[in-house]
C-alpha cells in the first residue's frame, strides 16, 4: 500500500481588517521614539503569545489542504471540512480498454482512499515543528503567503490487483497449436488460437501513474502478452488427407491374359488405416503436420495374390533337322511373368495422394523364356541324336492307343535346360476327357477296370528308357503293380548300342502323386522327339543333346521271389452282352525284378557303379469283363 500526498491548486489567504490597521502602524514605528519602539515590541510580544494562546488547538492561519482554507480550525472541523471536499474516491472512474472492449472501475474499487486524519496532522504540524523561532517563521509564512498541504491519498494495489485479476479472467485465453487427426475415415482438424495473458502488474504500474495525479476518467491500456501458437495453420494436410480419403484406389493388370484375376479396389477405410499423420518440430520452435502413406499393409495381399498371377515362361518346341543340324520351331515361345511387389507397392503409395486417375496398373516383370522361337541349335547345344527308345502296343485297345498319341504329343518338341529336373507330371497335364483323353482300361487296386487315361504309362515308361540309355539322373521312378507285357518288349540305341528292356524296366505314373523324374546333368539342352507309328504299333522317343561320351551297360533282370498268380477275376459291365466274356488282362506271376546300370566314359572310366533298379510285381489274375448278373461264382 503506498501513502503519497498530492499538489493542489493554492487559494488566496484573506487576512481580517484588523491584521491590516496593525499593518499600517507598525509601518509608522520609524517615526515613534525609542519608548514607542519598546512599548511596540511588548504589544507585539504580547500579540504573539495571545495569537499563540489563541491557535493552540486550532490550525494556525494560511494553511489549507485540497484547496479548503483550514485557519483557526479544530482537528474534527478541519476533517469534516476535507471529507466534503474529497470525493475522488467515488467520483474517479477508469476505463481500462482491450481492443473494442473495456471496463470501468472507480478509484475506491481499485483501492484508492483519502486519509483525513493524516491529512489534518499534517495540517495542524505546520507552525508546530521545531524552535520557537522556526515555528514563528513557518507561522509568519503561512499567514503572508499561504500554506498548502497535500492530502494524503492511500492506494492499496492488492484491491487494484485483485480488480484486474477479474479483468484478466475474461480476457485470458491459453495458447493452442492447429491439431489433425483421423477418426476413422473423418478428417478433424482444429484450428490454432494465440494465447493472451493480461500482465497484471504492467497494467497496474499504468493506472500506479495516473492515480499520482489524481485524474479522472483516465483510460487505461491493458498490457496483454501473447504467445504466437508453434503450429499455426494445417489446412494444406488436411487437404492431403481429405484427397487421401476421397475415393477408392483400383489395382489392375495392364496387359491381360485370359483367366486373369482382377480388378482390386482398395476401399477408403482401408486406406484410411496406411496413412500417418506426424507433428514436426522446426528448429526455429514452431512445427508442422506432415502426411505420409505406408502401402505396407498391402503387400501381405500382393504376396498371396503373386502366385495366381505368376506366368512360368514357355519354351519354343522344335524338331530337330539331322541333316543340316538345325532347329524348326513348331510351337513359338511365350513370355512369362511374375508380380513386382516393390514397384506395385510404390505405385500404390504414389496413387494415394493423386486427385485423378485412382487407378493402378500392378507392376509385373516380363520373364523370358530360356529358349525362345530364334533360338538356334547350337545356342542350346544341340548336335546330335542321344538316345532313342521305343516300345510297343500290341493288342492294345483304340482307346488305349488314342491315350498314348494324346500323351505323348504333350512331350514333342520340348526342351530340358542344362541342369534341369524333367517332371512327367508337369508337362503331362490334365487328364480328362476335355483334354483329348478317352474311357479305356485302367489298373485299380487289384483289378483292370474302365477309366480315363489308360495307355499314359506307356509314354512315361518309353521317356524312362530312354533317360535310362541315355545315361541321365534318374531322381523319381515307380514301377506298375504288376507286370504288364508292352513295356518288356521295348529297344533302344544309344552310342551306336542296342538294348532290350526287359522286365523291370517300366514307369508308372499318377498325377500329382507318382511322378517320373530324370535330371539333365549335362552343359546342353535336351530336345525330346515324340514318334508314333500306328501301324507299327510303337511310340519312340528320341533325345538330342550334344553327347557326353558315356556309356550305359544294363545288367538283369534277375527274377526272384516268385509269386503264382490267382484265379481269374470277374468284372459286371454294362458294355457286355449277356452270354459274352471279354478278357482285358493276363495272368502273370508276383515277382521281385532287379536291373543294374553301369555308366562309363569312352576311355572305361566308371562314373556309376552297378546303380540299382528295383521292381516288385504282384501276382496278377486273368481279367475279364461280363455282362451284369453272369459273373460266375467264384470257388
Amino acid at each position: 500500500m503506498d501513502t503519497w500526498q498530492t499538489p493542489y491548486d493554492d487559494q488566496p489567504y484573506v487576512r481580517s481588517p484588523q491584521h491590516t490597521a496593525l499593518l499600517a502602524w507598525l509601518i509608522r514605528l520609524p517615526l515613534l521614539g525609542a519608548t514607542a519602539i519598546i512599548m511596540l515590541f511588548l504589544l507585539a510580544a504580547l500579540y504573539l503569545a495571545l495569537h499563540q494562546l489563541q491557535f493552540n488547538q486550532l490550525i494556525y492561519p494560511g494553511v489549507s489542504a485540497f484547496g479548503v482554507d483550514l485557519s483557526g480550525m479544530t482537528h474534527q472541523q478541519a476533517m469534516a471540512a476535507l471529507a466534503a471536499r474529497f470525493t475522488y474516491g467515488e467520483s474517479a472512474i477508469f476505463t481500462f480498454r482491450d481492443g473494442e472492449r473495456f471496463w470501468q472501475k472507480s478509484a475506491a474499487e481499485l483501492g484508492v482512499k483519502y486519509d483525513p486524519l493524516q491529512t489534518v496532522e499534517a495540517a495542524f504540524r505546520i507552525g508546530r515543528g521545531g524552535n520557537l523561532l522556526e515555528n514563528l517563521r513557518q507561522q509568519a509564512d503561512a499567514w503572508l503567503n499561504g500554506a498548502a498541504v497535500q492530502p494524503i491519498v492511500v492506494f492499496d494495489q492488492s484491491q487494484a490487483a485483485a480488480q484486474l485479476n477479474q479483468i484478466a479472467a475474461e480476457i485470458d485465453r491459453p495458447v493452442q497449436d492447429a491439431a489433425l487427426m483421423l477418426n476413422g475415415t473423418q478428417v478433424i482438424a482444429t484450428a490454432s488460437q494465440v494465447g493472451r495473458q493480461v500482465d497484471v502488474e504492467a497494467t497496474l504500474g499504468l493506472l500506479r501513474q495516473v492515480i499520482l495525479t489524481l485524474t479522472s476518467g483516465a483510460e487505461i491500456p491493458i498490457v496483454v502478452r501473447e504467445t504466437q501458437p508453434a503450429v499455426q495453420d494445417v489446412a494444406e494436410a488436411a487437404a492431403k488427407v481429405r484427397v487421401a480419403l476421397s475415393s477408392p484406389i483400383q489395382l489392375y493388370l495392364p496387359v491381360t491374359r485370359e483367366g486373369d484375376p482382377g480388378p482390386w479396389q482398395a476401399s477408403v477405410e482401408f486406406i484410411s488405416g496406411l496413412l500417418r499423420i506426424q507433428r514436426v518440430e522446426n528448429a526455429d520452435g514452431t512445427a508442422r503436420y506432415t502426411v505420409s502413406a505406408n502401402a505396407e499393409p498391402l503387400r501381405a495381399f500382393l504376396t498371396e495374390l503373386a502366385p495366381q498371377l505368376r506366368i512360368e515362361p514357355r519354351n519354343a518346341r522344335f524338331v530337330f533337322n539331322e541333316v543340316r543340324r538345325e532347329l524348326l520351331p513348331i510351337e513359338d515361345s511365350v513370355d512369362g511373368r511374375e508380380l513386382d511387389i516393390e514397384a506395385s507397392l510404390r505405385a500404390f503409395e504414389a496413387a494415394i495422394f493423386r486427385t485423378e486417375d485412382r487407378r493402378v496398373p500392378l507392376s509385373l516383370i516380363t520373364i523370358k523364356p530360356a529358349a525362345h522361337s530364334q533360338t538356334t541349335a547350337a545356342e542350346l547345344g544341340i548336335t546330335e541324336k542321344i538316345v532313342e527308345a521305343t516300345t510297343f502296343f500290341y493288342g492294345s485297345s483304340p482307346e488305349r492307343r488314342t491315350n498314348i498319341q494324346v500323351a505323348a504329343q504333350r512331350f514333342h518338341g520340348l526342351v530340358i535346360a542344362p541342369g534341369e529336373v524333367f517332371s512327367f507330371n508337369k508337362y503331362v497335364g490334365d487328364i480328362s476327357p476335355e483334354t483329348g483323353y478317352e474311357t479305356g482300361l485302367v489298373i485299380y487296386g487289384d483289378r483292370t477296370i474302365e477309366g480315363v487315361g489308360g495307355g499314359v504309362c506307356q509314354v512315361s515308361t518309353t521317356i524312362f528308357q530312354a533317360a535310362f540309355f541315355g545315361g541321365y539322373p534318374i531322381v523319381e521312378r515307380y514301377p506298375h503293380g504288376y507286370r504288364v507285357g508292352y513295356y518288356e518288349s521295348g529297344t533302344a540305341v544309344a552310342n551306336g548300342r542296342r538294348y532290350s528292356a526287359g522286365v523291370g524296366m517300366d514307369a508308372t505314373v499318377y498325377a500329382p502323386i507318382i511322378d517320373l523324374k530324370f535330371r539333365n546333368d549335362t552343359p546342353y539342352y535336351i530336345l525330346i522327339a515324340v514318334n508314333f507309328v500306328p501301324s507299327k504299333q510303337s511310340l519312340s522317343i528320341t533325345f538330342y543333346s550334344t553327347s557326353s561320351g558315356r556309356i550305359v551297360e544294363k545288367s538283369g533282370p534277375r527274377l526272384s521271389n516268385v509269386v503264382p498268380h490267382g484265379k481269374p477275376k470277374y468284372t459286371e459291365s454294362p458294355s457286355v452282352r449277356p452270354g459274352e466274356t471279354r478278357q482285358v488282362d493276363y495272368a502273370v506271376d508276383g515277382v521281385d525284378a532287379r536291373v543294374w546300370r553301369t555308366i562309363r566314359t569312352l576311355d572305361g572310366q566308371i562314373l556309376v557303379d552297378n546303380e540299382e533298379f528295383f521292381s516288385r510285381y504282384v501276382p496278377w489274375s486273368a481279367q475279364f469283363l461280363v455282362a451284369p448278373g453272369y459273373a460266375p461264382k467264384q470257388r
